[in-house]
C-alpha cells in the first residue's frame, strides 16, 4: 500500500497496553491508519465520529466486555469487519465471537504472520462485498435506465434489491411519471425470475369489460367473438412477474379474483370449467394510498394486506434534490443522439428553473420537456427563452412565503402581460376585470 492511495482504518481495543502497542505497531508498518483505545466505552465513541473499516477487539475487558463492542459493531456500523482476540482462549467464546459477526479469532500470544494473516482477509471480504455493492448500483443506471444519487433513491435502491431476493407481492407507491414500470424491471430482471416473461398492464387504460379476459384469457365460445382459445396475461407472464400498473383502478369483482390468485395461484379462463395453475410473482403500482380506499369501501381490505406485503415508496421529482441535473444531463445525451444532434448546453439560469420548478409530471415531465428542447432548438446553448412557456412563468416567480396578497397579485398580473406581450385588452380579458381595474392595478404596480 502506498501513501497516494486511501488509508484503511483500524481501530484496536485492548486494555493491555503492550498489546495494543505491538499490533499498531505491526500494522502502521503495513501503511494501515491505527487507532488505539483500552475500553469499550471509548471505542465506540471513535466509531461515531469516524468511519473504521475493521474492528480488533479483545474479548475480556473491565466493564463492557468485547462480545458486547461486537453485537453494537453489528448493530451500529453495517461496512466494518471484526476481529476477536483474547488470551482466555475456549471454544464456546469462539464459536459465540463468530455466531455474533467476528470475522476472525485469534489467541494470544499470535505471530506478525498471523495478525497480518487475519487483517488481510477481513480486508479482502470488505473489498468483495464493496464491489459487489458498486456493481449493483451500477445495474440500476446501465441496465435500467434508473438515474439517481440522492439519499431518497439510494433508499429505493437497496428496497429494490431486498425485492428482487425473494418472490413475494411488491406495492409501489408513486405519482404518476416518477417511473414505477422501471422499478417493477429492475426488481424482475434482478430475481431469479429474470429469464422469464415481464408482462405489464395498465388496468387503469383497459376497459372493465375487457379487462378479465384480457388478464386470464378466454376458451373457445366463451362469448360472442370468441372462436378459439386465447391465454391472458396471466399465463403469458408464467414463471415470470406480472406488473399491474394502477390497481386501485379495479373493480371490487375484480379485485375478488386477483385475491383468488394470490390465495391459489390458480385462474379461470373465462368460460372455462376447470382451474389452471401459474406461478407468476405479482408486482402493483399506484399513485393513490389504498389504505385510503380500503376506508372508503373502494378496495377490499384482505387483497390490500396481501399485495401490501413488500412496499417501496418512489419519491417525487421535487423531492430529489440534484437528481435533477443528473436526469437533465442523461436525457441530454439520450436524445441528442437519438435525434443526431450536439448535446446542448444549458445555462446556469435555465438550471436554476429546472431546479426550481415543481415537475408535476416528474420524470416523465422532464424527459418529454428535454426531448422537446432538442427537437425544437437548432442552437446548441439553451437558455431560459428555450424553456415551455409554464417554466419560464416559473422563473419569474419568487418562492418566499413572505410577500403581501398585493406583491403576489401584482406579479401575476405582470406574468399575465409578459404572455400577451404587454396587449392590455387581452391581459384584463385574462384576469377577468376590465381595462379600467387593470389601469388602476398597474398604477399601484409603478407607484
Amino acid at each position: 500500500m502506498t501513501k497516494t492511495e486511501k488509508m484503511d482504518k483500524i481501530l484496536v481495543v485492548d486494555d493491555s497496553a503492550d498489546t495494543r502497542l505491538i499490533i499498531q505497531r505491526n500494522l502502521s508498518d503495513k501503511g494501515y491508519k491505527v487507532f488505539t483505545t483500552s475500553d469499550v466505552n471509548n471505542a465506540i465513541q471513535i466509531l461515531n465520529s469516524i468511519h473504521i473499516d475493521l474492528i480488533i477487539t479483545d474479548l475480556k475487558m473491565p466493564k463492557v466486555s468485547g462480545i458486547d463492542l461486537i453485537k453494537h459493531v453489528r448493530e451500529n456500523n453495517k461496512d466494518s469487519e471484526v476481529i476477536m482476540i483474547t488470551g482466555y482462549p475456549s471454544i464456546e467464546s469462539a464459536v459465540e465471537a463468530v455466531k455474533i459477526g467476528a470475522q476472525d479469532y485469534l489467541t494470544k500470544p499470535f505471530t506478525e504472520e498471523e495478525l497480518l494473516g487475519a487483517v488481510k482477509k477481513a480486508f479482502n471480504k470488505l473489498k468483495f462485498s464493496r464491489k459487489i455493492k458498486s456493481q449493483n448500483k451500477l445495474n440500476f443506471t446501465k441496465s435500467f435506465g434508473i438515474v439517481g444519487e440522492s439519499d431518497t433513491m439510494k433508499k429505493v435502491f437497496k428496497e429494490v434489491l431486498k425485492a428482487s431476493q425473494t418472490s413475494s407481492t411488491v406495492l409501489i407507491y408513486g405519482e404518476s411519471g416518477t417511473g414505477k414500470e422501471l422499478i417493477s424491471r429492475a426488481i424482475h430482471y434482478n430475481s431469479s425470475r429474470s429469464s422469464a416473461p415481464f408482462v405489464p398492464i395498465n388496468c387503469g387504460a383497459i376497459p372493465e369489460s375487457l379487462l378479465e379476459s384480457e388478464l386470464f384469457g378466454y376458451v373457445k365460445g366463451a362469448f360472442t367473438g370468441a372462436y378459439e382459445n386465447r391465454d391472458g396475461f396471466f399465463l403469458t407472464a408464467d414463471g415470470g412477474s406480472i406488473f399491474l400498473d394502477e390497481v386501485s383502478e379495479t373493480s371490487i369483482s375484480m379485485q375478488v379474483k386477483l385475491l383468488r390468485i394470490l390465495e391459489s395461484k390458480e385462474i379461470y379462463m373465462v368460460g372455462a370449467k376447470h382451474p389452471r395453475k401459474v406461478d407468476v410473482r405479482i408486482i402493483c403500482a399506484t399513485n393513490k394510498h389504498l389504505y385510503g380506499l380500503v376506508e372508503k369501501e373502494k378496495f377490499r381490505e384482505d387483497l390490500f394486506y396481501r399485495l401490501n406485503v413488500i412496499t417501496i415508496d418512489l419519491p417525487s421529482l421535487r423531492k430529489r434534490g440534484d437528481d435533477i441535473l443528473l436526469l437533465t444531463n442523461f436525457f441530454s445525451k439520450k436524445y441528442a443522439q437519438i435525434l443526431g444532434k450536439n448535446i446542448p448546453e444549458f445555462s446556469e439560469k435555465a438550471l436554476k428553473v429546472f431546479k426550481e420548478y415543481h415537475w408535476p409530471g416528474n420524470v416523465r415531465e422532464l424527459e418529454n420537456v428535454i426531448h422537446r428542447i432538442i427537437l425544437m432548438n437548432d442552437d446548441q446553448h439553451i437558455d431560459i427563452p428555450d424553456l415551455p412557456p409554464l417554466m419560464r412563468f416559473t422563473a419569474l416567480k419568487q418562492s418566499g412565503l413572505d410577500r403581501t396578497l398585493v406583491e403576489v397579485e401584482l406579479e401575476y398580473i405582470k406574468n399575465v402581460l409578459v404572455s400577451v406581450e404587454d396587449n392590455k385588452t387581452k391581459a384584463a380579458k385574462l384576469l377577468g376585470i376590465d381595462r379600467k381595474t387593470l389601469r388602476e392595478k398597474l398604477k399601484k404596480m409603478n407607484s
